[in-house]
């Protein structure tokens, strides 16, 4: 496809993504597919579950997307860009246990149908295997990328955790928490396509920048969402993050600008850790302006990931960046 192909006479669209991706996509899926397999059967079943069980693959796709924006034209994109998807896996097998959750992506949890012991222990597989896939790519940069991102993750999820059920989480805090647990990731992804482009460093700090901001959108969004989405929909249970006592910037923020009574009722959910009275939180967040607050950061976040990579080459895999900044935002699941 050239590169005027897509970015011709009309704006990109799901379509176009979908048609310039596709076969990288392809690449990617079977360097997946080639590196979960075990001779231990209970892996197999279990990380086959949720790897392939129809993510939006959104990480591994911007590892493939930032490649070609650098003009890349090697294989060790597809590799990276798995390596990126199986510790992106691996976190959500643990946060499944953390938080104790029972649907994920419209199925239920791998540790509902194989218990916490199996998940959790099948996460640390996938960050081993993450880390020998790395070694191929014979890059000290990236080795060093990914060492470094998989810390900070680590870091973001004990961070949650120490703010489960305190209602008096700040909106700085939750910050931080949505940096290291989220977004960290797609910075990771958009930097190692840099990297195997050899594009400089004013091109990967562009897209590292970029993938920052794409990814505390996808956060903020993904909060907003559990608060305005419905579980069909959303392919999870709604009200997840209350009932687990998780004070996300919804809350936060209706507790900030809320009456007396509403800021007792969130605070209460919070502490309990209950989602019995969701729906009178939920009309809060609606009328303290909480939900709209948190959809507008979002989208400031993705206006400056665009402006971020507003001067790396121009071409098709730049509009598919720029099209991802506002699929982040505009997404009902």
């Amino acid at each position: 496809m050239s590169e005027a192909a897509v970015t011709s006479n009309r704006s990109f669209n799901l379509e176009d993504l979908k048609r310039l991706t596709d076969s990288d996509m392809l690449r990617v899926n079977q360097v997946i597919t080639d590196n979960l397999a075990s001779e231990v059967v209970l892996i197999n079943q279990l990380s086959q579950h949720i790897i392939l069980s129809g993510g939006k693959r959104l990480r591994p796709m911007l590892v493939v997307l930032a490649a070609r924006a650098c003009r890349y034209q090697g294989e060790s994109d597809a590799l990276l860009a798995a390596v990126v998807e199986f510790i992106h896996t691996a976190t959500l097998l643990h946060d499944d246990v953390v938080d104790d959750s029972d649907m994920r992506r419209g199925q239920q949890t791998a540790s509902t149908i194989w218990g916490n012991e199996a998940a959790v222990l099948v996460g640390n597989y996938l960050y081993s295997r993450a880390f020998q896939m790395m070694v191929r790519a014979q890059s000290m940069a990236i080795m060093d990328l990914l060492a470094n991102t998989t810390n900070t993750i680590a870091q973001g999820e004990v961070l949650q955790l120490l703010n489960i059920r305190d209602p008096d989480t700040s909106e700085t805090l939750y910050d931080e928490v949505i940096y290291a647990k989220t977004a960290c990731l797609f910075e990771a992804a958009a930097r190692i396509g840099a990297l195997l482009g050899e594009a400089g460093d004013a091109t990967e700090n562009a897209l590292r920048d970029y993938g920052r901001h794409l990814g505390v959108a996808f956060q903020l969004i993904d909060d907003a969402l559990d608060y305005s989405a419905d579980s069909d929909t959303l392919g999870k249970n709604v009200g997840d993050d209350l009932a687990e006592g998780k004070p996300t910037l919804p809350l936060i923020r209706a507790m900030a600008t809320g009456s007396d009574a509403q800021r007792s009722l969130i605070r209460t959910a919070i502490e309990s850790g209950k989602a019995e009275n969701f729906d009178e939180i939920n009309r809060a967040i609606v009328e303290t302006g909480a939900l709209q607050y948190t959809i507008d950061k979002a989208h400031s976040e993705a206006a400056l990931a665009k402006q971020s990579i507003a001067g790396i080459n121009d071409g098709d895999h730049k509009q598919a960046l720029l099209f991802l900044a506002d699929y982040a935002v505009e997404r009902r699941y």
